[in-house]
């Protein structure tokens, strides 16, 4: 990297899953609205034309008068030519294919085990886990020959266990998981204050929080916005439109299958006393399996939607075919800021800004004293020039870490499963999952849930597993 006139110039960034017909074009699309830093994006992906293609994008877009940044893609073949000589490294990728992961989504309802999302707690994030995590011992190895000093951010589900896994396989590694969902309420806090109060708030990143807990089930344990304590507000207003929910300006909850009207965050409010800050098809899932997510009909009363993997294939059809129109210049990128904070994290560690942000780390420091310490949670960090330092976030209630434990103790079991091919260490982990124990299945009947998702997602397991 070259540092002149408060920039930052020659920048390696190797992209791991850099076929990505989604994210990376939001990456793309920050990139290109910043001057301070720019250098190389190196693509790799196992699906080659995927990355060819968006290298033709991202080339294309950084050529525009419009685009600040100054950005080269280029398409490597191997991790370890992708990696060697980086500074940063991205991993976005797709574990299996939404085929596994109708498995991993729907196969559980045959117990009457529904899942809202299917990518990170729940049956469906454990077997996605065990897919995924062989692949992330091969990064984190390529990682360790070949770029053992460079900063990893990873964005890929599991969040908790793939950030886990580079750890495991290589303790000195530099990687954060970052995840929006927290931004997400944030923004519901501003636009209830602005409810409650008449006030405006600018800038949602002015709503200051202490964050707490493991990824996809935080906790904000204080929220002030220029001194105002946002808590005694959000009570008000839920005390008023609890059966309405609250919805973003532009959102709907029944119009799309990521949208929910935060009841679930209410309810939990109610309950326990801290605002829960992801989405609640998220906060669902870690919640025992005959509350929020009994049947249907129950997650209908909710207010949230259940994202089935048929409208995820349809999804993908549909990106898909915006991929090919972007590569041949038939649609343009649309240069806005995405509210992602990827870019803000890279030039801070480049030493241009200070900035704070939510981050998936180990509980090294014990940012969190009650819960263990290789534990993987999400809390603040400051990030500054080549370094994060996680802010002290304090102990959980009790109530709230009884909620958050047989998670961390299933990331703990799954791991371990992944790395020896232990079934039995699964059928363990599904009968201590909060969303099984809740539907009461028999014993044999998980068994038979766990042999059958196996099973299913056989195709991307180590040969270990005796299946």
């Amino acid at each position: 990297m070259n540092y002149s006139n408060n920039k930052v110039s020659d920048i390696q960034i190797a992209y791991i899953g850099g076929g990505s017909r989604g994210w990376a074009w939001t990456f793309m699309t920050d990139l290109a609205l910043d001057d301070q830093i720019s250098g190389t994006i190196r693509l790799y992906d196992i699906d080659r034309q995927a990355a060819e293609n968006n290298a033709v994008i991202g080339n294309h877009l950084m050529s525009r008068e419009d685009a600040k940044g100054d950005w080269k893609f280029e398409v490597k073949d191997s991790l370890q030519d992708v990696l060697t000589g980086c500074d940063f490294a991205v991993i976005s990728i797709l574990p299996g294919t939404f085929d596994e992961m109708a498995s991993d989504v729907h196969l559980p309802e045959r117990l009457g085990i529904y899942q809202s999302v299917g990518d990170t707690a729940g049956p469906g994030g454990m077997i996605r886990a065990l897919r995924t995590i062989p692949m992330f011992v091969e990064i984190a190895e390529a990682i360790r020959d070949y770029a053992p000093d460079c900063w990893v951010i990873n964005y890929t589900n599991p969040m908790s266990l793939c950030v886990k896994t580079l750890y495991h396989v290589f303790p000195e590694i530099k990687a954060f998981g970052c995840c929006h969902e927290v931004f997400g309420t944030q923004k519901v806090l501003k636009g209830i204050y602005e409810a409650e109060t008449g006030n405006t708030i600018e800038d949602w990143h002015d709503v200051h929080v202490n964050v707490v807990g493991i990824n996809h089930f935080t906790w904000f344990t204080e929220a002030n916005y220029k001194g105002v304590d946002l808590f005694p507000v959000y009570k008000n207003y839920i005390s008023k439109h609890f059966e309405d929910g609250y919805e973003l300006e532009g959102e709907n909850w029944m119009n799309s299958s990521f949208k929910c009207a935060h009841r679930v965050k209410m309810d939990l409010f109610n309950r326990f006393g801290l605002i829960a800050a992801a989405g609640d098809r998220h906060l669902a899932e870690f919640m025992p399996g005959n509350e929020y997510l009994n049947d249907p009909e129950t997650v209908h009363s909710w207010k949230f939607g259940l994202t089935t993997v048929d409208w995820r294939k349809n999804d993908l059809q549909k990106r898909l075919e915006r991929s090919h129109r972007l590569a041949n210049a038939e649609e343009e990128v649309t240069l806005e800021p995405t509210g992602e904070e990827g870019i803000l994290l890279i030039k801070a560690l480049c030493g241009l800004d200070r900035f704070v942000s939510n981050v998936n780390i180990p509980n090294t420091a014990l940012q969190i004293p009650n819960l263990p310490a290789n534990a993987l949670v999400e809390t603040n960090a400051l990030f500054d020039l080549d370094s994060i330092h996680p802010v002290a976030a304090g102990e959980l209630p009790e109530d709230v870490k009884a909620l958050i434990m047989p998670h961390v103790e299933n990331h703990e079991r799954i791991l371990k499963a992944a790395l020896t091919c232990d079934e039995e260490l699964v059928v363990t982990a599904f009968m201590n999952d909060p969303i099984v124990k809740g539907k009461n299945p028999s014993e044999q009947e998980i068994r038979e849930l766990v042999h059958d998702m196996l099973v299913n997602t056989k195709a991307y397991l180590p040969e270990g597993w005796k299946l």
